[in-house]
């Protein structure tokens, strides 16, 4: 008993020391370096990604005339994939995969977008705020490994 309440005190001042360092009080100029490196390197990936996406005709308008048209969108890779990927565990992590990074936006709805995945054909239905979303949506899928071809359906609410 006694070894858990010294472990117990020695826990909880490890973590008041931890946080009085992350709110400022220890030297916090390699964080807000890092931090800097961080911000610009998302703004790079996120600019890159911008760009793809355009090259793709993932635009709001192209994804707009498209579900008028069709009710989908539609983009395949057009590098070789070599073997198709068949086997159900592969495509059942290709769809936990997008649903944690769909979780892991917070402009998106993980609740609101339905994700099936065969042979790496993932499909996403549902809704979405904007086609700005959905596009978000589809980039997410669509830079997930394995996955050839992403359908979306997603309505905008």
């Amino acid at each position: 008993m006694r070894a858990f309440i010294v472990g117990f005190i020695l826990g909880a001042v490890v973590l008041v020391v931890a946080v009085w360092y992350v709110h400022g009080g220890g030297n916090n100029g390699s964080m807000d370096d890092a931090r800097d490196r961080v911000a610009a390197g998302a703004k790079n990936a996120e600019a890159a990604t911008k760009n793809e996406m355009d090259k793709l005709g993932l635009t709001p308008d192209n994804i707009r005339d498209e579900l008028a048209r069709s009710g989908k969108v539609i983009r395949r890779k057009s590098e070789a994939v070599g073997h198709a990927i068949s086997d159900a565990t592969a495509d059942a992590r290709i769809t936990a995969a997008i649903k944690a990074k769909l979780l892991g936006d917070p402009d998106l709805s993980a609740v609101a977008i339905s994700v099936s995945t065969t042979d790496g054909c993932v499909t996403l239905s549902g809704s979405a705020s904007s086609p700005e979303n959905i596009r978000r949506a589809m980039t997410l899928a669509y830079d997930t490994d394995g996955v050839t071809q992403v359908v979306s359906t997603l309505l905008v609410k």
